[in-house]
């Protein structure tokens, strides 16, 4: 066993068994079908299968999560791989700067024959809702999600309606040094439980893509239906979590708001999503409980786009991921 191995044991909270406590046969079988996700996707994804896990723990977390990488990385490719591993309704939104968001969300048309009108539902009314390219489309195309990623229900022309369960958003963008893209509002960055970023492969894993997708692959099987996924995705609150462990987080947190070089630091809002990021973590990979370990590996991704730098460290070339790793070195657990 290695030494960090070795460490996040020790450092593994004490469990004691409580009526909420997750039965072992269920963790196992959860474990089981997040492998075989994870084996599904790789088929099709040749890349570190972190960023497979990544889009693993949205699901489960409940949360949506946000992609970048220049053009040609596979972010695409990923995405439909992961959402055939699911049986649930996908759609698809190519992002243009022409879109509109009545587009995404759907509008109400008349029927001639009754004199009524009825709404014709947009792609957003989907289980899992690829939005490729999310920052090639105006600000206020982009906000049309907003409501959606934070309430799971649109708003048109005054009228409510619910969005179906699971409702999970994959978003692709490029970087913002590409043309013809906008940046992200800081509202709706704020929604995605997590930010990954795609570079490109190793020669090694460029190799394995040019040796085996000469030819077209076969779809991922399906593991999971709707209904699986919310069944998993109930029992993350039942995940341990000590009180060691809630101001570890918050520490992380905190440190990111007072770094002299940030205006704004992770919110309240992060913290939550941090704290319930590192649950769903802990169970697809078989755990009653949250190790430090699950909280440190998901910190990058999870506070580093909620932070909003000053002008002269953004000039610097200082990114949000620096100043988050400055937090996990500063803070420590226990």
């Amino acid at each position: 066993m290695s030494d960090r191995a070795a460490k996040s044991m020790s450092e593994a909270p004490v469990v004691e068994a409580d009526d909420s406590a997750i039965d072992g046969e269920v963790l196992e079988e959860v474990a089981s079908d997040f492998d075989r996700i994870r084996t599904e996707v790789g088929r099709i994804f040749i890349g570190p299968s972190s960023t497979i896990d990544s889009l693993m723990v949205a699901l489960v977390a409940g949360g949506h999560i946000l992609l970048e990488g220049v053009p040609g990385v596979a972010k695409t490719t990923l995405c439909q791989a992961f959402a055939s591993t699911l049986s649930a309704k996908f759609r698809r939104i190519q992002f243009t700067p022409d879109l509109l968001p009545s587009d995404i969300t759907g509008t109400y048309v008349p029927d001639l024959g009754t004199n009524e009108f009825h709404l014709r539902r947009g792609p957003i009314f989907a289980n899992i809702l690829l939005g490729d390219e999310i920052n090639r489309a105006p600000a206020k195309t982009q906000s049309a999600l907003l409501e959606a990623m934070q309430e799971r229900q649109v708003t048109i022309e005054g009228n409510t309606h619910i969005l179906p369960s699971p409702f999970m958003v994959l978003a692709t963008q490029n970087p913002v040094e590409q043309q013809g893209v906008y940046p992200l509002p800081e509202a709706q960055l704020d929604r995605f439980l997590l930010k990954v970023n795609i570079d490109y492969p190793t020669q090694a894993q460029e190799l394995e893509v040019l040796r085996t997708h000469r030819r077209s692959q076969p779809t991922p099987k399906a593991v999971l239906d709707a209904e699986d996924v919310r069944r998993v995705t109930e029992l993350v609150e039942k995940i341990h979590v000590s009180e060691e462990m809630m101001e570890y987080v918050l520490g992380l947190v905190r440190h990111t708001r007072n770094d002299d070089e940030v205006v704004l630091g992770g919110s309240p809002r992060a913290s939550l999503a941090l704290l319930r990021a590192s649950q769903a973590q802990a169970l697809i990979r078989g755990r009653s409980y949250v190790v430090p370990d699950d909280v440190r590996q998901l910190t990058p991704s999870v506070l580093s786009h909620r932070i909003l730098l000053h002008p002269d460290a953004d000039l610097a070339g200082v990114r949000g991921v620096d100043v988050v790793e400055r937090a996990i070195r500063s803070v420590r657990y226990g």
